[in-house]
């Protein structure tokens, strides 16, 4: 990667799951049980089997073609695999209750906020890019929830583009809706080694890698490792980067 001093970093750009949100340990099948119940009555659990498979293929695509997917896209092949004909307005309530069963078990950092705030009161532009078929307004209403949404600049979610990370298209994209030019000047931080530091390391980025034990392993090494996201600022300090504390 390109060296770079820390005064020349612009901006910072994070991951959603697991980084700025708390890990969610909750059983796959009853997130879509209620989308099952609602898209085939008297067919539920031959329809969940499917979206749960369906939803892993998707996760597992980060390792493969890469390609994104979207909450609605999911519920559509699950029903056409089992071959229900659904309205459009009911995979809409379909979705609905998949997202309704999540937010309850949803939580940000609790210093989330500080050390977003902390960021931009150094001068820097903060990003998020996250991983996720869920759609932009859903993300959007947690974040203004719990205080964060004041702190992005710029929000770019896979369900809307073509790849999911690693691909180096997606930080691009990030990068641009940052006007940073050159990958260099921006640090991207998530708790995924081959999602997050890898994909970011590929495109020239500095990675900091949020120590998540939950995460599967890769072979890659992060420009820095925190236990947690109150520790980043302190990281950046040390590259010359800000003088804002959390």
């Amino acid at each position: 990667m390109k060296p770079v001093h820390g005064a020349d970093i612009e901006a910072v750009v994070f991951d959603w799951g697991g980084t700025l949100s708390v890990w969610a340990d909750v059983d796959a099948e009853d997130m879509w049980r209620l989308a099952a119940r609602r898209l085939a009555p008297g067919r539920e659990h031959e329809l969940l089997r499917v979206l749960v498979a369906l939803e892993k293929e998707a996760w597992d695509r980060v390792e493969t073609d890469r390609r994104s997917t979207c909450l609605a896209e999911l519920l559509a092949t699950a029903s056409a695999a089992v071959e229900v004909v659904v309205a459009d307005a009911v995979l809409d309530e379909a979705a609905q209750c998949h997202l309704d069963s999540w937010a309850p078990h949803i939580r940000h950092r609790e210093d989330a906020g500080c050390v977003l705030s902390s960021l931009r009161a150094a001068g820097l532009r903060v990003g998020l890019l996250s991983n996720t078929y869920w759609p932009r307004l859903f993300h959007e209403r947690l974040l203004e929830r719990d205080g964060l949404a004041p702190h992005i600049d710029a929000g770019l979610y896979t369900c809307e583009m073509g790849r999911v990370k690693p691909d180096p298209s997606v930080f691009r994209a990030a990068l641009d809706a940052l006007d940073v030019s050159d990958p260099a000047r921006a640090v991207f931080v998530g708790d995924r080694l081959l999602d997050d530091v890898s994909g970011a390391r590929a495109a020239g980025m500095r990675s900091v890698w949020v120590r998540n034990q939950v995460t599967p392993p890769y072979d890659v090494v992060p420009d820095a490792v925190v236990e947690a996201l109150g520790e980043l600022p302190g990281v950046l300090a040390r590259w010359g980067v800000g003088h804002a504390r959390v």
